[in-house]
């Protein structure tokens, strides 16, 4: 074993697999072994791998300019390239953008900016954010924070007091509905909470509220019809920002531009990450509008800097390959790729799995999609220690297709979004056959109760 800490792991079942290299959507393993990457990576290489146009683009860079910081008034041209670019791309008013290393520390630099924005103009009590229920937005301490998972939580002691956190309820109708709710009372009972949260802890008091338009590690939660009419009339009434974390849903994952534009969302605030770059270098954005930004001026120049910044902001090559990344999918049209191949994916997932004995939910939109695995399809049980989940995902790799079990039993699927329906096919023809192998062993060990 490798003196390696690995991230999001069982410390007792390390380096069980060990890819190579990939091409396509595949990735092949030391053993030779031919898989489909059917969750991008982490949800990230939406261009799928061998991409040599991005792969030139930064090595390009490195050549010219392998580094440059942008502390102090230093700035190159990729970055300022890129910052117009996304402006010119994303629906806030304004757009500035500081650019960050991971999707964790763009949500760490958000709630920095948020207190740096509010003292700024006067209003130094208003820092809480609400974050909701199975949200997850990170694991540095801030981000760590704001997300809502269990094994993200445990033994970390988060200093959710200390960052002013709270929490409200998650938009999930299938595991959270009461009784016979409707999807509509549903919404309105925890829109409902969320305005009795808020006004007792005082709508001056909040700053901003912080969600995926569709969730990622949480099990791909696709909120009702309705919902975010209502969030956003309500945060909008109490003073309080709309900051979309994009990081999962960004650039063409949900079958359009932004997970906000699907939603119908108008964030305030916008964090990306993941496909920016396709996941080739690490770059992360965090956006916000220019009111903000210009209400912060004055205080950089009464200290005499911006004092937040890493030395890795806006690196040359990461730049570069997120530029030619964004080139990539206007030009191919990958945006309306993913939105025809997702609604072809969405529809065929239905049609395999929603009367599966295993299977409560399917749920999902463009190319990113989740089956919620059940032990009883009545009355909607779970599995206890996410035993379903590790069948599945155990099953789907045997089958050489890479998915990953999210939030206990939920089974992710997230291909890259450069998968041809032909792909799409294949990948769940084998999501199948892993499905019902992983249904026969937990009907062997007494795992199904209906």
């Amino acid at each position: 074993m490798a003196p390696v800490i690995y991230p999001t792991t069982n410390f007792t079942a390390t380096e069980q697999l060990c890819l190579e290299r990939g091409e396509g959507i595949y990735v092949y393993d030391t053993d030779g072994n031919k898989y489909i990457e059917g969750l991008a990576g982490l949800w990230c290489t939406s261009l799928g791998y061998s991409n040599t146009e991005v792969v030139d683009a930064i090595t390009e860079q490195l050549h010219k300019l392998p580094f440059s910081h942008t502390f102090g008034g230093k700035t190159h041209a990729p970055i300022m390239q890129l910052a117009e670019k996304l402006r010119a791309m994303v629906p806030v008013e304004d757009a500035y953008i500081f650019f960050g290393n991971s999707g964790s520390d763009a949500n760490d630099t958000h709630v920095k900016m948020l207190r740096y924005y509010f003292n700024a103009i006067g209003k130094p009590e208003k820092r809480k954010i609400i974050t909701r229920e199975r949200g997850y937005h990170g694991v540095t301490v801030a981000a760590g924070a704001l997300t809502s998972l269990p094994a993200n939580l445990a033994h970390f002691d988060a200093p959710l007091e200390a960052l002013s956190i709270l929490r409200s309820d998650s938009p999930h109708y299938y595991t959270g509905r009461q009784g016979n709710e409707t999807e509509e009372q549903f919404v309105d009972r925890i829109i409902g909470n969320l305005e009795q949260q808020i006004l007792a802890e005082g709508p001056d008091t909040i700053a901003a509220m912080i969600v995926e338009p569709i969730t990622g590690a949480s099990g791909v939660i696709v909120p009702p019809e309705g919902y975010y009419e209502k969030l956003q009339a309500l945060l909008r009434k109490h003073g309080i920002l709309v900051w979309a974390d994009e990081v999962i849903c960004g650039f063409g994952r949900t079958g359009a531009d932004f997970g906000c534009t699907t939603m119908g969302i108008k964030p305030d605030l916008m964090t990306f990450a993941k496909q920016l770059s396709s996941a080739y270098f690490p770059i992360s954005a965090s956006v916000i509008p220019g009111w903000m930004y210009k209400a912060m001026i004055d205080q950089t120049n009464e200290v005499g800097v911006f004092g937040h910044g890493y030395t890795y902001s806006g690196h040359p090559a990461a730049c570069a390959a997120a530029l030619k990344t964004l080139e990539i999918y206007e030009r191919d049209n990958l945006f309306e790729h993913a939105a025809d191949v997702g609604a072809y994916m969405q529809a065929q997932l239905r049609e395999i799995f929603t009367d599966h004995p295993l299977v409560g939910e399917v749920r999902g939109k463009g190319l990113i999609a989740a089956l919620e695995l059940v032990s009883n399809k009545t009355t909607g049980a779970s599995f206890d220690k996410g035993a379903a989940g590790a069948a599945a995902q155990k099953a789907c790799e045997e089958n050489g297709l890479i998915i990953r079990a999210v939030a206990g039993n939920a089974v992710a699927l997230c291909p890259p979004i450069i998968i041809t329906k032909t792909e799409v096919d294949d990948m769940l023809a084998r999501m199948k056959t892993a499905i019902d192998t992983a249904y026969d062993q937990l009907k062997d060990k007494g795992l199904i109760t209906a």
